[in-house]
């Protein structure tokens, strides 16, 4: 029969036993835990490789973003470019056209202003300057002035101041009367050009030409 102290000191024994039993069970429960854990969280170069990812594609879109607007800035300079051309361009046209305007304006008043001078001077072919025949024959062919000049010689003698003392008739045609030559212009008593310019038209409108106005004259003495 065993005595109560071994029976005791086994309780202990057992006591203990259980003790570090269940602290042994605690602690390998606890230590897998921990390890699962740990599994879950990423390693050192996993993290790595995501940031460097992550990185990458910022790096790709900021790359974007600024070829975006560079591309932007270059069109909109090319417009800029282009809108100013078109305005010198319209400037420049501008500036063209006002220029020929005024060098036009210009040349016209220097030959208005040479025609008035040349209205002051003596009219070409008067008798302080010209020969009446040498304008006759830049009036007309050679042909015709022969004509003009056949009747001028018998009604006038090539004088532009011929006058008829009986019927009044006046100049190199010996227009009646007179007067009718100022249609031709105002200084018809003392241009010859004047009365021939006159004296060609009425030939014309009469007889066709100065030819036909001969031909009628040789029948009868007058036109």
């Amino acid at each position: 029969m065993a005595s109560a102290t071994a029976v005791t000191a086994v309780g202990a024994v057992v006591g203990i036993t259980g003790t570090g039993a269940g602290t042994s069970n605690a602690q390998t429960v606890d230590t897998a835990s921990t390890t699962t854990k740990l599994l879950d969280v990423p390693g050192t170069a996993q993290v790595q490789q995501v940031s460097s990812g992550v990185l990458t594609q910022a790096d790709a879109q900021t790359a974007a973003y600024d070829e975006a607007q560079r591309a932007a800035a270059e069109e909109a300079a090319r417009i800029q470019a282009e809108q100013k051309a078109a305005a010198d361009k319209a400037a420049a046209d501008k500036a063209a056209a006002e220029k020929a305007a005024a060098d036009k304006a210009a040349a016209d008043k220097a030959a208005a202003d040479r025609a008035s001078r040349s209205d002051t001077r003596t009219p070409v072919g008067s008798a302080a300057t010209g020969d009446p025949k040498a304008i006759a024959r830049s009036m007309m062919s050679a042909t015709q002035f022969q004509c003009f000049s056949n009747i001028v010689e018998r009604e006038s003698g090539w004088n532009y101041k011929a006058t008829n003392p009986s019927s009044g008739a006046y100049g190199l045609v010996q227009a009646l009367p007179g007067s009718k030559m100022a249609s031709a212009g105002s200084d018809w008593r003392t241009n010859p050009e004047t009365q021939i310019k006159w004296g060609l038209s009425y030939m014309n409108s009469r007889y066709g030409s100065p030819c036909g106005a001969w031909s009628f004259w040789q029948s009868h003495n007058w036109y």
